[in-house]
Formats: C-alpha cells, structure tokens, sequence
C-alpha cells in the first residue's frame, strides 16, 4: 500500500523525508558516476524502473479491506544496489503520486523509506548473504524479491503505529495490528512476485549476461551455469 496524502502527521513526514534523503543524494551519486561509466546501463535501468512502475501500481484488494500491490525492487536492488534502487523507486512514487493518486507528495519520504530503501535493504542483505555460495542463483533472485516486497509491509507497518500508537499496548499492538492488515495479501504476493522475477531473471541470463557479470551481479561460473541449466539437452543427447 501507498501511505495516502494527509494521513501521517505532518511531524512524521518530516521524520522520514529526513531519513530518505541521504539515501536519494547517494543514489543520484552513484548514478551519476554509473552512467559516466558506461551508457550501456541505461536499458537495464529502464527495465528495473518499469518493472517497479509496472508492479507497484497495480492495487490489489486485501481480505482485510484495504489494498495491496507488488513492489518490483527485487530486480534492481541486486543489479544497482541500494542507492540507486532508492533513485528508481523514489521517482516512481513522485509520478504516482502527482499522475496516478498513489500516495502523495506529503508522504512520499515515508513510502520512499519503506518501498524504495528499507525492502531493498532486507533483499539486498539477503542477496550478499547468497551471492557467493552454492544456492541455485535463480532461488537467490525468488528470496531477495520475496524478502523485499515482505518488509516494505512490515516498515510501512511500523511508519503507521509509531505515528498512531495504540492506546493499550502502544506502538507494538498498533503495528500488530497493522501488519496483520497486510501479511494475509502481502505473504501470497510476495511469493507470485518472487516467482516472477525469477522467470524474468532467466531471460536476463540466457540473452544478456554479460552485463550481469559487468556489473558483478553474479560470477561468470554462476551464470554460465544457470545457463546451461535453462538450455534444452539436444535429441541425441537425450537418445544417448
């Protein structure tokens, strides 16, 4: 869910426009010197931020009343990092906000905060945790997308019981509260979401992983693995 217009206190948009601009100020750095760098990964970019446009937009109606949706920072966050997923995610929200009514200009800095830094944080630990091992690299992109999408719920939870804590038990009944609005959607399309990356991410490896390992996404053995993995066995091999 988008945090709407008006709902937080303006104190609390405040509090989260300030926690998410130094991230958007390292974003717009390392953007800055990525594509100084190399153009090449200006098409890719357009992928991870349509992807998070597309996603992310979608409003899903919960069991529990309220609407939920996709994230779609899975796929950047492991490609650009977090800084850079930040600058992706938070122009998105912007357009959404001023073209679509999802969210608004008060309360962008709290979704920022919440879709575009603390999910990518989550996924992107998740991401280095399994980068270097022997976990099937496609599992690796279904985890750090699922992860992600999940704790953009549980933050945007929080964002809402310490602006509106309860008045018995306080801010930890609020957020139970809260994430129990959500978990019961969120849960389910996290894993569709997940799965979907991990599809997509096949795509990316068979038709262009050389800016994959350009980029040092995964090593060159992983890839050419997962590749080999995905290409069909020849007739007379699977004759013989």
């Amino acid at each position: 869910m988008h945090i709407m217009e008006g709902f937080l206190p303006p104190e609390w948009c405040l509090v989260w426009w300030a926690v998410a601009l130094p991230f958007i100020i390292m974003g717009v750095l390392e953007l800055r010197a990525l594509l100084r760098k190399d153009r090449e990964y200006l098409p890719l970019l357009g992928v991870c931020g349509a992807f998070i446009f597309i996603l992310s937009a979608l409003k899903l109606p919960s069991v529990t009343g309220s609407c939920s949706h996709p994230t779609g920072t899975g796929l950047s966050t492991m490609c650009f990092g977090v800084f850079i997923t930040t600058v992706i995610g938070g122009i998105v929200l912007l357009f959404q906000a001023l073209v679509l009514a999802h969210g608004g200009l008060s309360v962008l800095g709290a979704n920022i905060v919440s879709m575009a830094i603390g999910g990518p944080i989550a996924g992107y630990a998740v991401y280095r945790l399994l980068k270097n091992t022997s976990v099937n690299i496609f599992i690796t992109v279904f985890l750090v997308t699922a992860v992600a999408d999940l704790v953009t719920y549980i933050i945007t939870s929080f964002e809402l019981a310490v602006a509106y804590p309860a008045q018995v038990g306080g801010i930890m009944t609020s957020f139970t509260t809260f994430f129990a609005i959500f978990a019961v959607t969120q849960v389910p399309l996290a894993i569709v979401e997940g799965c979907v990356f991990a599809l997509v991410f096949k795509y990316i490896v068979q038709l262009k992983p050389e800016i994959l390992e350009k980029l040092g996404v995964f090593s060159r053995d992983q890839i050419e693995k997962a590749r080999m993995a995905g290409e069909p066995v020849p007739p007379a091999e699977v004759r013989s």
